[in-house]
């Protein structure tokens, strides 16, 4: 038995979530992201440790950037093969491809007249990483898989999807490799997400396997209670309504969007908030609230009971989808105080870097983050309070309130990944801790140690591993 396993991303960081695995004469990939920590950014234009062109297939966990924006990169330097998804997964990822490609076009045309004006150079080419024809024929190696049947991949090699409650479509994926009469079976966690959440249906873990990779995302800390949401939302608008301020929510357009407009919606029916405007100011997350319109299977017991009674989760009045740029620019008009929900999550790009400049000098304002900020992110620097921020190449004082609501995360903490992989009824050859920041991955590390007994590593950058 010989299995050969790369750590090509996500080793002590959070993003560029990419493994490789050879086994059988077949090579795969699972997940194939874009690194966003500032630091890391330079690894998105490095050539693949792999030729694209030798890669027979990949198995994508989720339609989050960190785990499926360089698929297009790999489609653009020779990839033929299939990228094995849910439904749910292929539609939202071709949506979300194709907005990271549009937005580095954009961003290429603004720096390059920027850096033309103040004599400065990019340390990046200026050229998009991709294009959004490179994302457009991206679409076209989409192979569906379901929940819970094995996929065949080939020369003995299966994969099993099951729920991983983290986001619409996402899965942890179970890897079988047969050689010479034996099997050996790889879990890949991908971002496992919690239990009794709105919306989501639960994490379904599975019971065996010889080799884990588990996210340490929150690996170091336990989450605020999903219960007490609805009440921090309410004192935050409440008191930024009496203000006279505005609510900026960097939000990410998949999942975490969809939760606030279902927690926004209750407090409202409840009014226990003002009637106020509130904005979805990202043509990706509105595109991306059709696709959960089209897969209502996806969804929890108490979310089909709502939409059995003919209410929408994602809907109700003053809401509005701000889709073209002049709807957008038209909310900074908006009398009195509004709610604008927008992209990126971590601030940096999209149409939230433009809400954030009008108001992170108005005390009076709140910026609410609801989602993980990683390290070197504009997201992460705001929250330390600096006196002054940098956006679009400019200094600002930082005069707004910042808020935050931990009990949103997506993301299961230290407590939920134990739940998670306690499932497994028989004790793992190897823990690889995985998708977390050095220290949280080694805290995790520790923990999980400490309360199995099992062999846990925190694998290095491009470290390669013989799985036997």
């Amino acid at each position: 038995m010989k299995i050969k396993l790369n750590f090509f991303g996500a080793a002590k960081n959070v993003t560029g979530s990419c493994y490789f695995i050879e086994a059988n004469g077949v090579r795969l990939l699972v997940d194939c992201g874009l690194y966003q920590e500032r630091d890391l950014k330079p690894r998105n234009w490095a050539d693949f440790p792999v030729p694209p062109d030798t890669i027979d297939a990949v198995l994508l966990t989720h339609a989050h950037l960190d785990h499926c924006g360089r698929l297009p990169k790999l489609v653009k330097e020779g990839f033929k093969g299939k990228i094995f998804a849910t439904s749910a997964t292929a539609d939202i990822a071709s949506i979300i491809m194709l907005d990271s490609a549009h937005i580095q076009e954009e961003d290429i045309k603004h720096k390059m007249k920027r850096h033309e004006r103040s004599g400065k150079k990019s340390p990046f080419p200026y050229e998009p990483l991709y294009t959004t024809e490179d994302a457009e024929k991206s679409k076209t190696f989409f192979k569906k898989a379901g929940y819970d049947v094995p996929v065949v991949i080939g020369n003995g090699i299966t994969a099993e999807f099951r729920e991983a409650g983290h986001v619409f479509g996402s899965a942890s994926i179970r890897l079988s490799v047969e050689q010479d009469g034996e099997t050996r079976t790889i879990l890949f966690s991908g971002d496992v997400g919690r239990w009794d959440l709105p919306i989501m249906r639960d994490p379904s873990p599975f019971e065996q396997a010889d080799y884990v990779l588990i996210e340490s995302t929150y690996g170091d800390r336990t989450h605020g209670k999903v219960a007490s949401i609805p009440g921090e939302l309410e004192r935050i608008i409440n008191e930024t309504e009496k203000a006279g301020g505005n609510i900026i929510i960097p939000s990410f357009s998949l999942e975490r969007t969809q939760e606030l407009l279902y927690h926004l919606g209750t407090l409202f029916k409840e009014e226990r908030i003002p009637k106020l405007p509130v904005f979805v100011d990202s043509p990706m997350a509105i595109k991306i609230t059709e696709v959960f319109k089209k897969h209502p299977e996806l969804f929890d017991d108490e979310t089909m009971a709502l939409l059995n009674a003919g209410n929408h989760p994602c809907d109700f009045p003053g809401l509005t989808m701000s889709r073209t740029v002049e709807q957008s620019k038209a909310i900074a008009n908006t009398p009195g105080t509004a709610i604008i929900i927008a992209g990126s999550g971590m601030c940096t790009g999209g149409r939230v870097k433009h809400h954030l400049k009008i108001n992170v000098d108005r005390p009076e304002s709140t910026i609410l983050f609801v989602g993980y900020q990683a390290f070197g992110t504009l997201g992460r620097h705001i929250l330390e309070k600096p006196e002054t921020i940098r956006i679009f190449g400019e200094e600002h004082k930082l005069t707004a309130r910042i808020e935050r609501i931990s009990g949103f995360s997506a993301h299961a903490d230290k407590n939920e990944l134990y739940t998670w992989i306690s499932s497994l009824k028989t004790s793992p050859r190897k823990v690889f801790i995985t998708h977390g920041e050095e220290k949280a991955a080694m805290a995790f590390q520790e923990f999980l140690s400490e309360k199995t007994g099992w062999e846990c590593t925190v694998p290095e950058y491009e470290q390669e591993v013989i799985l036997d």
